[in-house]
């Protein structure tokens, strides 16, 4: 009976141990800049948005929009609907991470406005269609009020892979363009490249 207690006293304490030996998590500050594996992640998200927002908003194509009378009484600010980014990388990327930074980093801007896209658009419809039904009158949201878009973002994110020995070079290129919503003219391209080398 003592050897039988003996032992699952044993047991009990490699268990703690065993416990107390696991991962320890640390909180940082999500500005912080982490590259632990090498490959993208949100430092690499929220940079590239900022990096070609300021692409993007000292192209000629604003300046153009700004002088353009044919459009009417439009806002003189531009609307946009941040469309698909496709990950064409060798890498799960999530997409709509980068799209949101974008989104955030036009209306930081202070010189665009965004109109919801996709998921967002089809939810914000919704939500009027039940108004309609179950709101009072006055205070239901009415249908043929959408502002449209005046262009719609793309865009994609390739990478190519080069490996030797203990060391691995991954070069990423974004490219993004805005096209014209009446004339599906491209009004901008921009583009921007990443190279990081990872060694262990």
């Amino acid at each position: 009976m003592k050897k039988t207690l003996k032992i699952l006293l044993a047991v009990a304490a490699i268990t703690v141990i065993a416990g107390c030996g696991g991962r320890e998590v640390t909180r940082t500050d999500p500005d912080t800049v982490t590259d632990l594996s090498g490959y993208w992640n949100e430092t690499d998200a929220h940079m590239v948005a900022d990096s070609m927002i300021v692409q993007c908003l000292s192209g000629r194509w604003l300046a153009d929009f700004s002088t353009d009378r044919s459009r009417g009484e439009r806002s003189l600010q531009p609307v946009i609907v941040v469309g698909g980014i496709y990950n064409l990388s060798s890498e799960h990327i999530n997409t709509d991470i980068f799209m949101n930074a974008i989104e955030q980093a036009f209306l930081e801007s202070g010189e665009i406005q965004i109109a919801a896209g996709g998921a967002s658009r089809g939810e914000v419809r919704s939500e009027r269609e039940d108004q309609i039904i179950f709101s009072s009158p006055q205070t239901a949201a009415a249908f043929g009020h959408e502002i449209g878009a005046d262009f719609v973002m793309t865009g994609n994110i390739g990478s190519i892979v080069d490996e030797e020995s203990s060391t691995r070079s991954i070069y990423y290129q974004i490219s993004l363009e805005l096209i014209d919503v009446e004339t599906a003219l491209k009004s901008w391209i921009g583009s921007l490249e990443i190279k990081k080398m990872i060694e262990w």
